[in-house]
This record gives structure tokens, C-alpha cells and sequence, in this order.
């Protein structure tokens, strides 16, 4: 984990970039702090719940990206009152009239992000639709008060589905050119645009030039998983988490050992499925994180992991996996993965366990 954060903060800081990581993967104080420590300027939530308690933790430069709804103003205004600098992101003209009365009626004033979409892979606007100014003309202040465009944001997301470097780096150039666009269309009729957010884990390793960009977000790469590293930006052996698990049985018969780490440890995420390597539900390692040839972790229950041997068949799998012995899996998706457990237990270079780090859920 250290080595990953050191790799993209570096990264970074080569590419003359301000960067802001996502809490949404690790989702705990004391990751995040490490990040902070790193060199991060500003962090990303997917909740204002995250936020909460992130600017309880100190940090006080938070960007919420995910679109803001009516129903979540009343918690921005209580975190804006309580002293946190707060983005908020949005994407409809109808959001940001009423997001601009709110603030009005409420004598506050909103920071607000347009969200752009550069790959056609989730939510955003165009970066050449007439919409795009729509909402930056519906924003509006009175008495400084309302909501004030301070930039726009946008997610390559579509980069997790690619394999190649030449295919990352275009598509890292697409978002970078799509989003600082959106920006010079809003300058041009006269809004200021201070900031230009882009950023995936995929792309923010991938990315050639930065320019216009002034800062870039990314989560997964603070644990990587084996989707990243099936999209090439990582090796196995820079996966950070891994879920220990232990062998309660065994079906001979079938091939099969089975474990207490079924998909409510591993979440039911198969992100490895359209990949050239289908890792089932995780990869199988020893307890010291070594890969097992043989074993695969196709088939879940709730709390039962089926593993399948695939190995010689004329194997002792109850001799070489005995019951009470520990395997380790590592995860397809470090996000959904970590969200299924209510702490870390951190394990330094020699193996030995130094701490137990709480993370937190909700909204």
C-alpha cells in the first residue's frame, strides 16, 4: 500500500498536477491520512456521509463527486456551515436553478462542479453540448450567495475495460482534451472555470500530458485489485488486500474445498469475468499471499467458498488443505471487496499484523 501511494503521488507530482485520491475504496481515516501525508492536496467522497466524517478527521478540502439531488442539500449546507470546503457536483440545468435558490434562500454559497462526460461511459454532459452552458448559465448569486462554478469534472471509466498501453494513453488523452474543451467553451462566454478534474486509476497512470488539467483523481490504485491488474497498470504482486479465509470441509468427490469466505466476504463483483483471465470470485493464494496453482474460486454461497482444484487429480486435498488451515483471496474489486469487512488488519513487510484500521459505510 505505501509503495502504491509513493508510485501515483510521484507520478503526479512529475506531471505537475494538484492530486485529489478517492476515499471511496479504502474508506478509512487512516489510509487516507497516509495519502494526505503523500503529498495529496484535497480528497474525493461518493458520500456525503464519507465527507462527514473525513472533515472530522481534519480534512477540510473535500469534492463530492457524485451528482448532488435536492433531497442531500440540507447535509451540504450543515458541512459547508461547519467549516468544510466543499465541491459539489452537478449535471442538470433543473439541479442547478434549484441548487443556486437553495443557497440564496439559505445565505449560503455552493462551489459547484459541471460533470462532463469525455467516453460515453456513465453520467455527464457533452463536452460540445449547448447544455453545458445552460447550466452554467442557470447557476446564479445574489449577495455572493447561490451557487458559483468553480469547474468541471470528468471519470474515464471506460478505461477499465481496455488491455493495451497505446489504448490507456488514448484514452487518457481523450479525457484530458474532453474536459479541458468543456472548460475553454465556458471561458470563452465568460465563465471563470478555476478548476479541470479529471481521473480514473487506469487513466492517471496512463496519461501522457496533463495540460490544462490542474488536478486528478483516482481510488482503487491505493490497493489495486485484479481487475487493474488485468488492465496492465499494476502487478499481481502490488495487489495490497487480500481476504483470509479458512478451509472448513472438504467434497472429494466434486474436487472441491471449501472455505468460510464465501460472497458476502468477497462481494459478488466478477469484474475478471470480460477480462483475458476470469478469476471467479478471487484469486486463491496461500496464507502468505503466494498464488496456488490448481485452486479456483468459481462458485459462492453467501458464507461458503467453493474451491475447485483443477490440479492432478490424484491430489490429497484434505492432506495439503487440511480443515483449519488459512488461504488468502485476492479480491477482482478492492472497492466491493472492502466494503463487506468493518476494519483492516494491517500486515507489514515481515508478515507480522501491526494494526487493526477501522473503515466506515453508509450514506
Amino acid at each position: 500500500m505505501n509503495r502504491n501511494i509513493d508510485r501515483m503521488q510521484t507520478r503526479m507530482n512529475d506531471l505537475g498536477v494538484r492530486f485529489r485520491p478517492h476515499a471511496k475504496t479504502s474508506k478509512c481515516p487512516d489510509v487516507i491520512k497516509r495519502q494526505i501525508a503523500a503529498g495529496a492536496r484535497g480528497i474525493t467522497v461518493s458520500t456525503l456521509k464519507e465527507a462527514e466524517r473525513l472533515h472530522a478527521e481534519g480534512v477540510d478540502d473535500i469534492l463530492y463527486a457524485v451528482a448532488i439531488v435536492p433531497s442531500k442539500f440540507d447535509h451540504a449546507l450543515r458541512l459547508v456551515r461547519a467549516g468544510l470546503k466543499l465541491s459539489l457536483l452537478i449535471e442538470s440545468v433543473v439541479v442547478a436553478k434549484q441548487l443556486s435558490q437553495f443557497g440564496i434562500d439559505h445565505a449560503q454559497r455552493f462551489e459547484v462542479m459541471i460533470e462532463v462526460d469525455t467516453d460515453g461511459h456513465r453520467s455527464g454532459i457533452d463536452a460540445d453540448s449547448p447544455v453545458l452552458l445552460e447550466i452554467a448559465n442557470a447557476l446564479r448569486l445574489e449577495n455572493a450567495c447561490g451557487g458559483h462554478l468553480q469547474g468541471v469534472l470528468t471519470h474515464a471509466g471506460s478505461s477499465y475495460s481496455l488491455r493495451t498501453d497505446d489504448a490507456l494513453a488514448a484514452i487518457a488523452e481523450r479525457e484530458r482534451a474532453g474536459c479541458v474543451h468543456a472548460a475553454e467553451r465556458l471561458r470563452a462566454v465568460g465563465h471563470s472555470c478555476e478548476v479541470v478534474s479529471i481521473g480514473s486509476t487506469p487513466t492517471a497512470l496512463s496519461a501522457r500530458r496533463l495540460d490544462g488539467v490542474t488536478e486528478v483523481r483516482a481510488g482503487v490504485y491505493v490497493f489495486f485489485d485484479l481487475v487493474m491488474a488485468e488492465v496492465g497498470v499494476c502487478r499481481q504482486e502490488d495487489i495490497a488486500l487480500s481476504v483470509l479465509c479458512t478451509v472448513i470441509g472438504h467434497r472429494p468427490d466434486a474436487g472441491w474445498i471449501i472455505t468460510d469466505g464465501g460472497w458476502m466476504a468477497m462481494s459478488r463483483d466478477r469484474g475478471t469475468q470480460k477480462q483475458s483471465h476470469d478469476y471467479g470470485y478471487g484469486m486463491v493464494c496461500d496464507v502468505e499471499g503466494r498464488p496456488v496453482d490448481g485452486l479456483v474460486f468459481n462458485e459462492a454461497n453467501q458464507e461458503h467458498g467453493v474451491l475447485g482444484w483443477t490440479g492432478d487429480a490424484a491430489a490429497n486435498l484434505e492432506g495439503r488443505f487440511p480443515v483449519g488451515s488459512q488461504l488468502r483471496i485476492v479480491p477482482n474489486h478492492a472497492c466491493a471487496t472492502g466494503a463487506q469487512h468493518p476494519a483492516y488488519h494491517v500486515v507489514s513487510s515481515d508478515r507480522d499484523s501491526v494494526a487493526i484500521w477501522e473503515r466506515f459505510s453508509g450514506w
